[in-house]
């Protein structure tokens, strides 16, 4: 299997626990973007065990220390690109966390909504 998150550098991992790994997004969309992953190679959250996504969740509350640290971001967005269709282009399940900073979009609202466009403007 060429999976390139199976294959991280130990270099590239900033924590890790049993059952899963963080480390910085390589194409980041805002300073302090970061992936948590499941140790073993699957594609969807929906095929994860119940341990590794608490292990996951743990492993994203200390991806927002960090960046808390080295960033003092607004917000943030947390997502899973869950298949093709959702955009998922690395098919080992890797949830963002995005850190969002006040003025670096004109109007955020909406967030996540945004995906499809035409749908996203509800108010």
């Amino acid at each position: 299997m060429n999976c390139a998150f199976c294959h991280l550098p130990p270099a590239r991992i900033a924590a890790q626990n049993e059952l899963a790994l963080l480390f910085d997004d390589a194409y980041p969309v805002s300073p302090g973007h970061s992936l948590v992953i499941p140790r073993r190679h699957v594609s969807s959250w929906f095929e994860i065990e119940p341990q590794e996504q608490i292990a996951m969740l743990q492993l994203l509350k200390t991806a927002r220390h960090r960046v808390e640290e080295n960033h003092k971001p607004s917000s943030y967005n947390i997502g899973i690109n869950d298949g093709p269709a959702a955009g998922q282009t690395v098919p080992h399940l890797h949830m963002h966390l995005i850190p969002r900073y006040t003025g670096d979009q004109k109007d955020p609202r909406g967030g996540v909504r945004w995906l499809i466009p035409e749908k996203a403007k509800y108010w």
